[in-house]
């Protein structure tokens, strides 16, 4: 909670300067000593519109478990583009805490409603956003 209002930047990590949503997620469980340090490399600000390849959960599935049921501390993946690419720390599902682009910061929301919750389809209409969840749980 302490990232709160802390601006949405690309591709940084500084606590109330500047974050992503990868970012955020990373700075959090390395800051709570829940996973080592890691470096993401450099990547567009639209990647996920332009390719398929998960990249985004590559990083997550290398440090946390799919569960079907979220708990507090654990993470929502959503799909937006080609893949999975928007992520947040759940705080009481559905709400999350998040680096959010629509909201130029880290901001608290609301999984079952707005782009979370909804894929606004080219020819008009919606469909349900995928969204998949990881937990620590089972890592030693």
């Amino acid at each position: 909670m302490t990232w709160l209002r802390t601006p949405y930047h690309h591709n940084a990590r500084v606590k109330g300067a500047g974050v992503d949503c990868g970012q955020f997620i990373i700075a959090a469980f390395v800051g709570a000593g829940l996973v080592p340090d890691f470096d993401t490399g450099d990547y567009s600000a639209d990647w996920m519109m332009h390719r398929s390849e998960e990249r985004y959960l590559s990083f997550v599935e290398r440090h946390l478990n799919r569960c079907e049921q979220p708990l507090p501390g654990d993470v929502a993946v959503w799909r937006f583009g080609h893949c999975f690419s928007h992520g947040a720390v759940v705080v009481d599902w559905p709400r999350v805490l998040h680096a959010f682009l629509h909201e130029n910061a880290v901001c608290l929301g609301d999984a079952d409603k707005g782009m979370l919750s909804r894929e606004h389809l080219e020819a008009g209409g919606s469909v349900p956003r995928p969204v998949r969840f990881y937990t620590l749980a089972g890592r030693g």
